[in-house]
Parts: structure tokens; C-alpha cells; sequence
């Protein structure tokens, strides 16, 4: 019995020893993320109804893809402002021809040579063409679209990459659902938004867990912007946990086990 004691004794320090690592350890590997860090649209009220008066309107830009198709009801007439490539082949249809948007901001239309579209909207770029085509054309119908509005969703969210956008605008809410929503250790009170204006490019930060973010003029996002979520500090921490820190925390364990076996020993 009173060999036990002792080895009771002496195990005491050792024990209380791994309880301290083992404290330790578990504060640092557990990240508690609090109400405050995660929760969108904090400084609403609670029956509080929000009206969004950002009123975006989709521009076009420097390098856009832009697809044109001029229809009346008389086939031919509207034929020669419709470009194909391709012979109509074994049941293959030929390809529209899409128009890009060069470094002045003009497309080379047919018939009607350069025609500036960039800062113009859909619906401005419409009535613009049906008056350079009315010298040609009765009323003719004219459907615009966007080929290659996409928008990148970088950093803590779940699902990162870069998302096609059939439509003409997308809110940041909206991209970062296509990618999953942030992650916990996402930093939502700074989410950056890179956009390219004619080969400028321009930062700007929004808090979304603050209801002022819906009037951002980053709450609609454009073709081509990039989206940031910077990880916290908590993410940050636990990626430097490199290959060192690992071989100390095992070296120590080993030291602890050592330690406590040579004690029970003797």
C-alpha cells in the first residue's frame, strides 16, 4: 500500500503536467465563432421592412461578349445584319457571330460600321441600333445579351471558382449562395469586391452583416468582378500550424509519456 502512494505521488506532477498540454491544446485547436462573427444583417429591427432603392442597371464594358440578333418579318431584309459561320450541314445549324467589344468601346456592326456600346445599357444599346438600322429596316426587333458575364468567388467560402451568370445582374448574396456561402471563419464585415472599369481596377469593401450593404454600389456585381472573403484570425492561426509545430507538439507528447512511465517505474 504505501508503495502505491508513492507512485501515486509521484504521478501527481506528471498528471497535472498533460491536464495544463491538454487545456492549452483544446483552447487553441477549438474556435468558438460567436453570434457577432456570423450573423448577416445584425442592425435590423425585428419587424423592420427593408426597400432597396439601389437601382443598378447593367452597363457594358472593354472586352464584353456581346451577342446581337436583328429578326422583322422580312427574313431577308434582316439577313445582312446577321453574321453565321459555318454552312448549315448535316443537319448542323451555322453559328452566330457574337460582337467583342474593343479597347474604345465600339463594335463593328454590319452594314453600319462601328457602333460605340460601352457605359451603354441593354435598352440604350437597343434604341441606338434601331436608329442606325431604321435607314434599312421596319421595325425591326433587336435582342442583346451578355455571352460572358461571370463573376469568381475567392477565400473562406465553402465552394471557391468562378460562376456563369445567365442573366443580366446577380447580387453578391446571390454569388456567394452559387458558392456555398462563407465559411464560419469567414470575415464578414470586410468582403472585398475587385471590378475592372476599362482596364482600371477598383477595391471596394462591404459589411454584410450590417443592412447598409443592400445600398453598396458593390451589392449588384458586374461582369468579371471577383469576389473576396478574407479568412479571421482564427483561420489564419491555424494554417501556420506547419510540419514544425506538428513534430514539437509530438515531441512533447513523447517527452510527457516518458516522463510518466520512468515515474511509475521507480
Amino acid at each position: 500500500m504505501q508503495e502505491i502512494s508513492v507512485i501515486m505521488q509521484k504521478m501527481k506532477s506528471p498528471f497535472k503536467l498533460i491536464l495544463i498540454v491538454l487545456s492549452i491544446s483544446t483552447l487553441f485547436l477549438t474556435s468558438c465563432a460567436s453570434k457577432k462573427e456570423v450573423v448577416y444583417f445584425q442592425n435590423t429591427g425585428s419587424f423592420e421592412t427593408i426597400v432597396d432603392k439601389n437601382s443598378f442597371t447593367p452597363k457594358f464594358k472593354v472586352d464584353d461578349l456581346v451577342s446581337i440578333h436583328v429578326s422583322t418579318l422580312n427574313n431577308e431584309a434582316s439577313a445582312p445584319f446577321n453574321l453565321f459561320r459555318g454552312a448549315s450541314e448535316g443537319g448542323i445549324s451555322p453559328e452566330q457571330v457574337d460582337y467583342l467589344i474593343d479597347k474604345a468601346g465600339e463594335i463593328d456592326f454590319p452594314v453600319v460600321g462601328k457602333v460605340k456600346i460601352s457605359g451603354l445599357s441593354s435598352e440604350e444599346v437597343r434604341v441606338l441600333l434601331r436608329e442606325r438600322l431604321s435607314d434599312y429596316l421596319k421595325d425591326p426587333i433587336i435582342n442583346i445579351r451578355l455571352k460572358n458575364f461571370t463573376v469568381t468567388i475567392l477565400g473562406e467560402v465553402n465552394r471557391p471558382g468562378t460562376y456563369p451568370i445567365s442573366g443580366e445582374r446577380i447580387t453578391i448574396l446571390e454569388a456567394l449562395g452559387y458558392a456555398g456561402d462563407l465559411t464560419v471563419k469567414g470575415v464578414r464585415e470586410n468582403v472585398m469586391v475587385i471590378r475592372d472599369f476599362d482596364g482600371t481596377k477598383v477595391y471596394t469593401r462591404v459589411d454584410l452583416t450590417k443592412k447598409e450593404a443592400m445600398s453598396s454600389p458593390v451589392y449588384y456585381l458586374t461582369q468579371n468582378d471577383v469576389v473576396y472573403v478574407e479568412p479571421n484570425q482564427s483561420a489564419i492561426t491555424s494554417s501556420s500550424l506547419d510540419n514544425r509545430a506538428t513534430i514539437a507538439i509530438s515531441i512533447a507528447s513523447v517527452l510527457i509519456t516518458s516522463t510518466v512511465l520512468f515515474l511509475t517505474r521507480n
